[in-house]
């Protein structure tokens, strides 16, 4: 890995686009026939959004860097979905109930892994569910079939393989450790890395997880020859 001044701080240049996650020593999670991402928490009524309805809404497409809180970035990404903000526009918000205020988003993964975003993170313009990775689908390595991608914010915020939103007028009660307490926010540019520690404090202990979830990753990446990122690249 580089330094580079024109990352966030505390980032270097990684080496491709490594594969990241929870139970990173196992395999992608299968996905369904007919994948859906649940709707639920503050609207009337709980509801399934096919994914195949996202290809009837505006098309997105962004580059932007990834960031990984453990310190690595994978640069000049391109990124193909649906923006947040349109899905939240057009299908949540008209199922909200009478009177709500929506302060936040509980967004959940087949994998397991969760992230909560603020409503005002959640809208910004370069947030999307994406379908599509420098002009491929999703492969399992890197969230298929859909992800939530929020380039301003670390990658733990990014859920891959997303299959749920709980809705939220309150910021939920997370039960976390205190060594890798997750921030609030996770913003890169503000360093946001732990939820108690300045970022630059922690940066020397997250940099020791780079090595293992290399590790890890290898044991679980996909192997499938017709999958062209399934090999992820030394970090």
């Amino acid at each position: 890995m580089q330094n580079d001044k024109r990352l966030p701080p505390g980032q270097r240049r990684a080496n491709g686009f490594p594969r990241f996650g929870s139970h990173l020593s196992r395999p992608a999670p299968a996905v369904p026939a007919d994948p859906v991402i649940e709707m639920r928490g503050a609207v009337t009524e709980g509801f399934d959004l096919p994914l195949a309805t996202l290809s009837t809404l505006p098309r997105l497409e962004i580059a932007a860097d990834f960031h990984c809180v453990a310190g690595w970035s994978a640069t000049d990404l391109h990124w193909e979905g649906v923006s947040f903000k349109t899905v939240y526009r057009a299908i949540i918000e008209p199922a909200l109930r009478p009177g709500t205020t929506v302060t936040h988003l509980l967004c959940r993964g087949l994998d397991g892994w969760e992230s909560v975003l603020t409503i005002e993170d959640a809208l910004a313009d370069d947030v999307l569910i994406a379908e599509n990775l420098n002009g491929h689908p999703l492969n399992g390595d890197h969230g298929a079939p859909a992800r939530l991608v929020s380039p301003r914010q670390y990658g733990y915020i990014s859920v891959k393989h997303l299959s749920r939103i709980d809705v939220l007028t309150t910021a939920p009660e997370r039960a976390e450790g205190l060594l890798l307490r997750t921030h609030p926010r996770g913003r890169v540019w503000e360093e946001e890395r732990h939820g108690l520690f300045p970022g630059k404090v922690v940066r020397p202990l997250y940099r020791t997880l780079i090595a293992p979830i290399r590790f890890l990753s290898s044991r679980g990446a996909s192997r499938s020859s017709s999958d062209h990122e399934s090999r992820p690249p030394s970090i």
